[in-house]
């Protein structure tokens, strides 16, 4: 079933804003042997930089969750963008780690919420029967991101160092977001239903045993794959001896493979439903993280191993986040969100950390143990269907319930 007009517009509108969060946090994580050499940070300790935004995010999630229902989601994430901008400047005029790490903090304390703000406009605007199309189309932004902004911003990085694309994120996010929040029209609808609220609404949520059972199908996947994320610019660069000057073409690739491969995955599930597609999308990431990471070949091409490995961790993430987004009722929706969020950082941030501690640098620059946090992700991976499954069984039921009331 097509998405309407009136859908399809809050779809793009919110894509285009949800691309500056997007591509503020993904420029930073290719960026990282940049930002080693010129701050002088161990490539082990790459995971911190991605891994204080995450931390951030997390924190505000929670504490965002308190009040986001409150407000008209158009402002909410008018000022949540706002900050993010701001964020996303400073770390253009950081000197050293602790001022980089500081300007990354900034930025997941905003940049968090607003992703909790996009998926509950989804949710609150288009009906559940579309919704797996709609985050498709929304999820296809990381794509977007990985073909359009990840490539310009390692140039830009290469001619003009690395602030340049932090500069660049920051002045498109101004642009963007302003024209995106005027055409956006006013979405309060959820204020009417809204009877809780605070500390009540979030102790309600949190009484329920699918709301943990959702919180952890949000997080594992964030886990699983952060473990390896943050560490993807190094390991191909220092351990396999690919070229920087190709770097963006990686990129490329992968982010046209994702931008079709998700808006195909988002009408499987709406057709087949999410539990098959999480399992075969497990399946096969597990069979790619083998092959990158343990049981490397060097007759297998970097261009064909990794640009896999982000369309099939995206193609997951779509599953997951349609069936997590017709969990909370509207006027919980926002608040479930930014906590859904909060775990999603969290889980990223133990993921970066947890892998910088497993991981030492080289005197050549090698990552060393990398098949170890690769066996780590597969095993947290391998979790994820029965939780699928679980959480698709338990909306179901809830679904029955409300439609025989």
């Amino acid at each position: 079933m097509n998405l309407t007009a009136a859908e399809r517009r809050i779809v793009f509108l919110t894509g285009a804003v949800n691309f500056v969060n997007v591509l503020d946090f993904m420029i930073v994580l290719p960026l990282g042997p940049d930002f080693a050499r010129a701050l002088a940070i161990p490539a082990a300790h790459i995971g911190f930089i991605g891994g204080a935004y995450s931390a951030a995010a997390g924190v505000s999630g929670v504490t965002a969750s308190f009040f986001l229902d409150r407000f008209d989601r158009r402002r909410a994430l008018a000022v949540c963008m706002a900050g993010l901008v701001v964020g996303t400047a400073m770390g253009g005029l950081a000197f050293d780690l602790p001022s980089l790490l500081l300007a990354r903090v900034m930025a997941g304390l905003f940049g968090g919420p607003a992703i909790a703000v996009a998926q509950a406009i989804i949710a609150d605007t288009v009906a559940p029967e579309r919704r797996g199309r709609a985050m498709g189309a929304v999820t296809s932004v990381f794509s977007l991101a990985a073909v359009a902004g990840v490539p310009a911003g390692l140039e830009l990085a290469r001619l003009g160092g690395w602030r340049t694309p932090l500069f660049a994120v920051a002045a498109l996010g101004v642009t963007l977001i302003a024209a995106a929040i005027a055409l956006l029209p006013p979405l309060r609808a959820h204020l009417a239903t809204s009877g809780r609220r605070g500390a009540a609404m979030l102790a309600g949520l949190l009484r329920q045993r699918r709301v943990w059972l959702g919180f952890a199908l949000g997080g594992l996947p964030l886990f699983s794959v952060f473990l390896i994320i943050p560490y993807i610019s190094p390991f191909v660069q220092n351990n396999l001896g690919f070229p920087r000057a190709q770097l963006g073409l990686l990129y490329l690739i992968g982010g046209t493979l994702t931008f079709f491969g998700t808006r195909l995955v988002g009408r499987v599930v709406d057709r087949i439903g999410a539990t098959p597609v999480t399992l075969a999308a497990t399946t096969l990431l597990t069979i790619v993280i083998l092959l990158c990471y343990v049981f490397y070949v060097p007759a297998i091409p970097v261009l064909a191993l990794f640009p896999l490995f982000m369309l099939v961790s995206n193609c997951r993430y779509v599953a997951t986040s349609s069936t997590l987004t017709k969990m909370p009722a509207a006027a919980e929706r926002a608040g479930f969100m930014s906590l859904l969020s909060a775990v999603q950082s969290f889980a990223s941030t133990v993921g970066s950390f947890l892998a910088a501690q497993i991981l030492t640098s080289a005197p050549d620059g090698r990552l060393v143990h990398m098949d170890r946090v690769a066996l780590l992700s597969i095993a947290a991976g391998l979790l994820i269907p029965v939780l699928m499954l679980l959480v698709e069984r338990s909306v179901t039921r809830e679904t029955a319930t409300a439609q025989a009331w």
